[in-house]
């Protein structure tokens, strides 16, 4: 989990972690040159499988991400954000169903998206099987990057590129499908953070794939890679139009699915236990 200014978040996001079903893990949290406090309310929960690596300037989150994988030492690496939330029960399913299959490199799950109040708003579109991810690669991939679980040796053989800012695991998916293998569970493991829609940070990671898009075409085939950048570049003009008549976020929540009851559900027990942890702490 790389970490910057997360101190709003961090703490139900690492809360989240000790109320898995699977006891034997790790986190790596490491605190991207932050200048608030949230190193320090990682470091008070005083949990011995918690590694907190304090760097006094930023990388972004490419480089961290890589620097976590270095030093982890288990056989499975999930992602997690600092300003996420697990279900219970994420680890162990992942990690079963890894178990199960040993041709699976890295497996998503479902997400709902929440808002900064925990409102849940809808459950994020993603593929199931390798063949719906891979689809249209040259159009983007429908595999959530705060989902993934996947094998250490995995990440460790297809490392982040450090210099991208935005979009790294689209171009990290771009260079690597063709050679991997993935799927995602149906059900809802991840509480993904959505909020306001920033114009200036979607543009800007249109901008960094169409760049992926071409360093990553096929040689001898640049019509899709060539595809995929008018689909991005009217997609970009998408967000400019409806973010400047104010349906922004109209538009993005569209393209969310329903949270289905027993979902809705699950995700009130998981805010009261965080909230029971947050006032014990």
């Amino acid at each position: 989990m790389s970490m910057r200014n997360a101190a709003a978040t961090v703490g139900a996001a690492v809360r989240s972690i000790q109320l898995q079903t699977l006891p034997n893990w790790e986190l790596i949290a490491i605190d991207d040159g932050s200048s608030d406090q949230g190193a320090a309310i990682v470091a008070a929960f005083g949990d011995p499988r918690i590694g907190l690596v304090r760097e006094p300037a930023a990388a972004g989150l490419a480089a961290r991400l890589n620097q976590a994988v270095a030093l982890s030492r288990g056989d499975y690496i999930a992602r997690m954000d600092a300003d996420d939330i697990c279900f219970p029960a994420r680890l162990a399913r992942q990690v079963a169903r890894l178990q199960q299959d040993p041709s699976i490199d890295c497996l998503g799950c479902g997400a709902v998206v929440f808002v900064d109040s925990g409102r849940l708003v809808g459950v994020l579109p993603s593929g199931l099987t390798h063949q719906e991810i891979i689809a249209q690669p040259y159009r983007g991939f429908p595999f959530p990057h705060p989902t993934w679980c996947g094998r250490a040796q995995w990440f460790r053989n297809n490392p982040y590129d450090a210099k991208l800012m935005k979009t790294q695991d689209q171009d990290l998916l771009l260079r690597v499908f063709a050679r991997s293998r993935f799927a995602a569970l149906a059900d809802a493991l991840v509480g993904y953070r959505q909020d306001g829609l920033d114009l200036k940070k979607m543009l800007q990671g249109r901008r960094v794939f169409i760049g992926s898009l071409w360093r990553h075409a096929r040689p001898g085939q640049p019509l899709p890679a060539l595809w995929g950048i008018v689909a991005q570049i009217l997609k970009g003009a998408a967000d400019i139009g409806s973010i400047g008549l104010g349906l922004g976020d109209w538009a993005q929540r569209g393209r969310l699915r329903p949270v289905p009851p027993a979902v809705a559900q699950q995700w009130q027990e998981l805010q009261r236990q965080l909230g029971a942890g947050k006032r014990a702490a």
